[in-house]
């Protein structure tokens, strides 16, 4: 199985944000610039199945922009457990839950998302940025041994 997964897009500065955390928007750079990345996205051809996202409104609003390039709505999934605390175990019961699936794409946040990549990949040394992406394949859903496959940078998929 293969996991995608995309760090939220530029987002309003958290010592600007005046309400509550999880209504944190992007900013209109941040909705530009995943625009232009979700083309590219949708030229890899990923193959994905559905999209998973936390419910912070930063990270749906970029799913929701990924999703709708890929012409993928009715698979846009938000699940809690990308949230703030997301960990190895709510990303295997996840997986569990979509185990027929070949390629899922999960949407979140940092650090998480970055240890998460890491811990898959055997403790590699990575940095996913706002807007990255990073896919490691899973052999199974329950040892979450992986291979990273790919990083890839915002600024490269913003071309």
């Amino acid at each position: 199985m293969k996991l995608y997964f995309l760090r939220h897009g530029i987002a309003v500065d958290r010592e600007e944000w005046k309400g509550n955390d999880f209504e944190r928007p992007l900013t209109d750079e941040g909705r530009e610039r995943m625009a232009r990345e979700a083309k590219t996205i949708a030229k890899l051809d990923l193959g994905l199945d559905v999209i998973i996202t936390s419910p912070l409104l930063r990270a749906k609003e970029t799913a929701r922009i990924v999703a709708d390039r890929l012409k993928m709505g009715d698979e846009l999934i938000e699940d809690e457990r990308l949230g703030p605390d997301f960990d190895a175990t709510r990303l295997s019961a996840i997986l569990q839950e979509r185990a027929i699936a070949d390629a899922i794409m999960l949407v979140g946040h940092d650090p998480s998302m970055t240890e998460m990549v890491a811990q898959l990949a055997g403790g590699a040394r990575i940095d996913l940025k706002k807007g990255g992406l990073a896919c490691v394949d899973v052999q199974d859903s329950v040892s979450l041994n992986g291979q990273l496959v790919c990083l890839v940078t915002p600024k490269i998929l913003a071309l």
